[in-house]
């Protein structure tokens, strides 16, 4: 079975930093494409950075500057969001997205971890 499993959620104040990592498990014969989206209380499911085996990446712009998505690690199939600068507006459900090839190539979705940028 094929999934992605998040990691790195929690309760940070404003101005702080969390890491968000996502690891790919099963057959994988190779990666397409990682990334993060995320979804806020009452809101919309929204990109928030994705980079591409060949490391091209797209990030939203209220982002921008702030959070940095890393390579595909494609030796344990894992990508890693590090968010600084954090801000309360940034709090929402954190999803991981992976384009993967198994037999065929397939969509996958983490289960979501949720970051709290609170006082």
């Amino acid at each position: 079975q094929v999934q992605l499993v998040e990691s790195g959620g929690g309760l940070v104040q404003p101005g702080g930093s969390l890491r968000l990592s996502c690891a790919a498990s099963g057959s994988i014969f190779s990666i397409n494409a990682m990334g993060w989206y995320r979804q806020a209380p009452g809101k919309q499911r929204e990109l928030v950075a994705t980079i591409t085996s060949g490391r091209n990446t797209n990030y939203a712009d209220s982002v921008k500057g702030r959070f940095t998505i890393s390579s595909i690690d494609n030796a344990n199939n894992t990508v890693w969001l590090q968010m600084n600068s954090l801000k309360p507006e940034d709090t929402a459900v954190y999803y991981c997205n992976a384009v993967v090839r198994v037999y065929r190539y397939l969509e996958l979705w983490g289960q979501g971890t949720l970051v709290t940028v609170s006082s």
